[in-house]
């Protein structure tokens, strides 16, 4: 990805200075803020950034505070939070809010730069697939335009950020799903289908349909199924109590799949 803006945010000036040179060596563009509150009026002034790496203890503003401001001022900045007085309560709280990574001091630089890397990979991947997105329905609607002579109206937008059932909650906005309150690393395919099928709670939904709805292109039955059935139980292993008996993510024999508000009983697939 070109041109990739990434903002460092440290009180401690030579851990702030050298970040910012290493990450300038490896070609990104790169901006220093002392503070949570410089780094806030740095994002507002200058635009979001791609990449915050963000020390969680600062003067003023903490690093968790500066997370849910960056996110509610650009949602898809991908926020690496790095802390020498890490705690699994604070580590669960930094996901929830929608933390990329969290990384405990001392830290190496290689490390660092993984995490950066990955971020950047798994944005550029996401920025792609809603270009493509974009592109397919342009298609869609020129294609059934010419051939009926009526322009296709497109399908609205869904707006709604948070989706649940029972203890699984989806924020679409972060990017980020719960379960019982604790985060579920998911893979972008992953969070899509889960996506796709809290959005249609209770109703079944064909393997074509959500392989169209996750990843943007149509699939013949019998691929669509192989392709799903992978991602369904990979996700019943991260979300479901008995993954061998799942309650939320059922199979309708012969029919596809249903995320179920109520669990009756079923067999997985």
């Amino acid at each position: 990805m070109p041109d990739v803006r990434i903002l460092v945010v440290d009180d401690e000036a030579a851990e702030r200075i050298t970040l910012g040179e290493v990450l300038r060596l490896e070609g990104y563009r790169v901006e220093l803020a002392a503070s949570g509150e410089a780094a806030l009026l740095t994002a507002q002034q200058n635009g979001p950034f791609d990449v915050v790496v963000l020390d969680l203890r600062l003067p003023g503003m903490d690093g968790v505070q500066v997370l849910e401001h960056l996110h509610a001022f650009a949602p898809e900045t991908v926020v690496i939070l790095i802390t020498g007085y890490g705690t699994l309560e604070t580590a669960i709280q930094a996901m929830r809010k929608g933390a990329y990574d969290y990384l405990l001091k001392p830290c190496p630089v290689e490390e660092i730069l993984a995490a950066v890397r990955r971020g950047v990979t798994d944005l550029e991947k996401e920025r792609h697939r809603r270009a493509l997105m974009g592109k397919l329905q342009a298609t869609l609607q020129e294609l059934v335009t010419r051939e009926t002579g009526v322009p296709l109206e497109p399908e609205p937008l869904e707006t709604e950020r948070f989706l649940q059932v029972d203890a699984v909650l989806v924020d679409r906005a972060k990017h980020l799903v719960t379960l019982h309150g604790a985060p579920v690393e998911l893979t972008p395919t992953e969070f899509r289908l889960l996506e796709c099928l809290m959005m249609r709670v209770d109703e079944v939904c064909t393997p074509q349909n959500l392989v169209r709805c996750a990843q943007g292109y149509e699939a013949d039955p019998w691929g669509a199924r192989s392709i799903v059935r992978v991602h369904v139980r990979r996700l019943r292993r991260k979300l479901e109590p008995d993954p061998e008996h799942p309650c939320y993510i059922l199979n309708v024999r012969g029919v596809g799949y249903m995320f179920a508000s109520v669990s009756p009983e079923t067999s997985p697939e």
